[in-house]
C-alpha cells in the first residue's frame, strides 16, 4: 500500500510539515481546510487575501470569472482560467494550471500540477507534475454511499470516510475522459489511457491501458 513518501516529493508543497505526518494520504484529507487556515494566517507579504481567507500570490493569474472560495491559497505563478471553480478547501502549489470548468474541492496539488480542462478533483491529492487530461475526473463518493476502501490486490483499507478521491504520485499523467473511482492511488510516474475506468492501485512506472491491463513502462 502506497505511503504519503511513496508517492510525493514533499519539497514540493506548502503542505510539506502537515503530510508528514501521516502515514497514508488518505488520512490527511479531513484536516486539510484547518491546515489552509492556519498556513494562510503564516504567509508572507508577497500574498494578498483577496477575501477573507482566499490568498492569492501576488504573481498569480486569476481570471475575473473564476471563483476563489474560502479557504484557498493559490501560489507564485498559477494560473486559474476562466470559469474555474475553485469551492474551498484548495492548496494549490507554484506554477499550477487550473482551467476553464475546472471544479477544486478539499485537495491539495503540489507545484506544477495541471488541471485544464473540464475537470473535477475532490478530496485529492496531486503529485508534482501531476497532470489530468480533459475531462478526466476525481470520482469522491460510491454509488451506495457506504465508506471508501483502498485496495491493493488482495489487500484493503477502511477508510472510514464516505468522501475519498484519488492520490496521484509525482508526474502522473491521466488521460483524457478518464474517471479515477473512489480511493485509486496511482504511482509515480505512471500513465493512465485515455477514455479509462480506474479502481484500486496502480503501480509506480506503469501504464494503464483502457480495459484494465496494467504493463510496466519500458525503460
Amino acid at each position: 500500500m502506497y505511503t504519503i513518501r511513496d508517492l510525493y516529493d514533499l519539497k514540493r508543497t506548502l503542505a510539506a510539515e502537515y503530510l508528514s505526518a501521516f502515514t497514508y494520504p488518505w488520512d490527511a484529507l479531513a484536516g486539510i481546510k484547518a491546515l489552509i487556515g492556519k498556513l494562510g494566517e503564516e504567509l508572507g507579504e508577497e500574498y494578498i487575501e483577496l477575501a477573507p481567507k482566499v490568498w492569492v500570490h501576488k504573481t498569480a493569474e486569476i481570471a475575473p470569472s473564476a471563483y476563489l472560495g474560502a479557504p484557498c491559497i493559490i501560489g507564485a505563478g498559477t494560473e486559474v482560467r476562466p470559469g474555474a471553480f475553485v469551492r474551498g478547501s484548495a492548496l494549490v502549489g507554484e506554477n499550477c494550471v487550473v482551467g476553464n470548468s475546472t471544479e477544486l474541492k478539499n485537495v491539495i496539488l503540489f507545484d506544477c500540477v495541471q488541471v485544464p480542462h473540464y475537470n473535477y478533483v475532490g478530496d485529492s491529492i496531486l503529485g508534482y507534475k501531476a497532470h489530468m487530461g480533459a475531462g478526466s475526473i476525481t470520482s469522491n463518493v460510491k454509488s451506495d454511499k457506504t465508506p471508501v476502501v483502498i485496495r491493493d490486490g488482495e489487500e484493503r483499507v477502511e477508510t472510514g470516510l464516505k468522501k475519498v478521491g484519488a492520490f496521484l504520485g509525482d508526474f502522473v499523467e491521466i488521460g483524457c475522459n478518464s474517471v479515477l473511482n473512489p480511493g485509486t492511488l496511482v504511482g509515480r510516474n505512471s500513465s493512465v489511457y485515455p477514455l479509462s475506468c480506474v479502481r484500486g492501485t496502480v503501480l509506480a512506472n506503469s501504464i494503464y491501458k483502457t480495459g484494465g491491463g496494467i504493463v510496466a513502462k519500458k525503460e
